[in-house]
């Protein structure tokens, strides 16, 4: 298989390298290409949220709580803690008649609330279900909760898989992540981008029209859903994770930066999506430009690309 290198450069001169896996699905998870041989499990992070999202969803506490397509992008995010982000979440917990202490997500450093978690969307969506449920709001982040029970079972559902077979440990906000294969993210994006399953595309479209509240101001995810018109839907996770879903085509790709380098990841993204024709070059162009340049001395080069099966 072909290798899919981020090369930092120096004024031109190599520095340091990352190397990078991918791989495209499409709705019935059925691998379109790929740059591996044998695919790689590994944390899927905050690029799940949109599934975690689709469990809340189902137990129809969107409805119940008056959510709007930013509440719903909200729950999908991880945005940067803006005061639009902080408003937006604590308006969805007084509709719930709950304050910002019931979530469980911490202070992040030199913020003043956990409201500007940039997980704490995701938490109040939980929170949601657990009061139209019934469930007790207090230990929701904890694995043997039943939102956390009902999150399992949906992702296993999505991914035609018994649910013990699913690995998770807590993530950095408290609440469980999954382990994954990378052809099972890109599974899981395709049928996010498909339009099949109602409630998933109501999440992408709430996504894609929202781009600010699933990041915010000049961050990726945010810039790809603007710049693209809504082509492709994007989330990206901690460690190197990147997931997109082209949007009516039913078809995700899923990318890990192996050693975890933040840096290295959109590039990788950028050149691969104009690989696979799913932005305009243009489009790839002005991201690469805001992405790959770091300073004047360095910009980063992808080399290598996907292989067609």
């Amino acid at each position: 298989m072909a290798a899919l290198e981020v090369h930092l450069l120096r004024e031109g001169i190599l520095e340091s390298v990352h190397r990078c896996e991918a791989v495209v699905s499409d709705h019935r998870g059925r691998v379109l290409s790929r740059n591996v041989g044998d695919d790689r499990a590994t944390f899927m992070r905050s690029s799940m949220k949109p599934f975690q999202a689709f469990a809340v969803l189902n137990t129809g506490a969107a409805q119940a709580f008056s959510m709007g397509e930013a509440d719903l992008a909200l729950m999908c995010s991880s945005h940067a803690g803006e005061m639009i982000h902080a408003r937006r979440v604590f308006a969805m917990l007084w509709r719930m008649g709950l304050d910002p202490a019931s979530l469980s997500c911490p202070i992040p450093t030199g913020k003043e609330s956990p409201l500007q978690h940039n997980c704490s969307g995701k938490h109040s969506g939980m929170l949601a279900a657990c009061l139209q449920q019934g469930w007790p709001t207090l230990d929701y982040a904890d694995r043997r909760h039943p939102v956390q029970q009902l999150i399992a079972n949906t992702v296993a559902e999505l991914l035609s898989m018994p649910v013990d077979e699913l690995i998770l440990a807590k993530d950095d906000c408290g609440v469980p992540t999954f382990q994954l294969q990378l052809q099972q993210m890109a599974w899981l994006y395709a049928q996010l981008s498909e339009g099949r399953l109602p409630t998933l595309e109501i999440l992408a479209r709430a996504m894609v029209h929202e781009p600010k509240m699933v990041a915010g101001e000049g961050r990726f995810d945010t810039l790809l859903m603007e710049m693209s018109q809504g082509a492709v839907v994007s989330k990206a996770g901690a460690e190197g994770v990147q997931c997109i879903g082209r949007m009516g085509e039913g078809m995700g790709l899923a990318v890990k930066v192996i050693d975890g380098a933040s840096r290295a990841k959109n590039p990788v993204v950028i050149h691969l999506l104009r690989q696979l024709g799913w932005i305009e070059p243009d489009v790839a162009d002005t991201l690469n430009d805001h992405f790959g340049l770091l300073n004047p001395q360095q910009r980063l080069e992808v080399v290598g690309e996907l292989e067609l099966l």
